[in-house]
């Protein structure tokens, strides 16, 4: 019998500890079928954060490492240079890539570090108990803004794509989402592009994906898929905001 459905041989065969309806999982799968389609889980290195996934080595079947909050570019820069045919990914949330970890994302993106950056936006530091993050929305409501950010009192947010796409070492800047299929779809094309761009030493790639957090944002998993479509893709349209590789396609024309 013809098999149509199996879990990635990238990803392990266990029980995670991710909140019911949390997009982390999905977002796994999706990293996870990309290294076993490429066939390169041998040479895969991965660096974990602080966040929410922060046992992210628990589930990965490929060398993991742990790093401090926000550092996970700067760690994946000294694995990257030191094992230079490796790839290298790191797998961020906003509370940790957007806040206490952008002089190490904007750096390593301005110096064409050939990593990949796996970039989870859910608007909220949700393993600290919901309190705003850098991404949190004009008006939303969390533990830190409960009568919602006020752009006056805590500024704006931190739009991550488009920061990074100004920077010249940056080959992929890209935001997708997983509040649907097809959007799930488009997100695995944007992760193997970046991926791919490392394999072919084009430079720095960053994949923002747009997340959800029902928990913090104290929804059902419906309902917070349904916060994705409505407030935040407007907030953070989805899209390419730099490819070089259409750059390059464009230029050779």
């Amino acid at each position: 019998m013809a098999v149509v459905f199996e879990s990635p041989q990238a990803l392990c065969d266990v029980a995670n500890h991710y909140c019911p309806g949390c997009t982390h999982g999905i977002i796994h799968r999706l990293v996870a079928e990309v290294i076993d389609e490429m066939g390169i889980e041998g040479d895969t290195v991965g660096i974990c954060p602080v966040g929410c996934s922060v046992m992210a080595y628990d589930y990965f079947n490929c060398d993991m490492i742990e790093a401090p909050h926000g550092r996970a570019p700067a760690v994946a820069t000294g694995v990257k240079r030191a094992k230079p045919d490796s790839v290298v990914f790191t797998y961020q949330g906003d509370g940790d890539l957007a806040a206490i970890g952008t002089c190490e994302t904007v750096h390593a993106a301005a110096r064409g570090e050939n990593i990949t950056v796996i970039f989870v936006n859910n608007t909220i530091y949700g393993m600290t108990g919901g309190q705003m993050a850098p991404t949190t929305i004009p008006g939303q409501v969390t533990q830190t803004t409960p009568y919602g950010r006020d752009p006056k009192l805590q500024g704006f947010p931190l739009k991550v794509c488009e920061l990074l796409a100004q920077a010249d070492g940056t080959a992929l800047a890209q935001r997708v989402s997983v509040d649907s299929i097809p959007h799930i779809r488009e997100a695995k094309k944007a992760i193997r592009k970046a991926f791919e761009n490392q394999v072919n030493k084009r430079g720095f790639s960053i994949v923002e994906i747009l997340s959800t957090c029902p928990t913090n944002w104290g929804m059902t998993p419906l309902e917070a898929l349904e916060r994705v479509r409505t407030d935040m893709i407007p907030y953070y349209p989805l899209g390419v905001y730099k490819d070089k590789t259409v750059w390059n396609r464009e230029e050779d024309k």
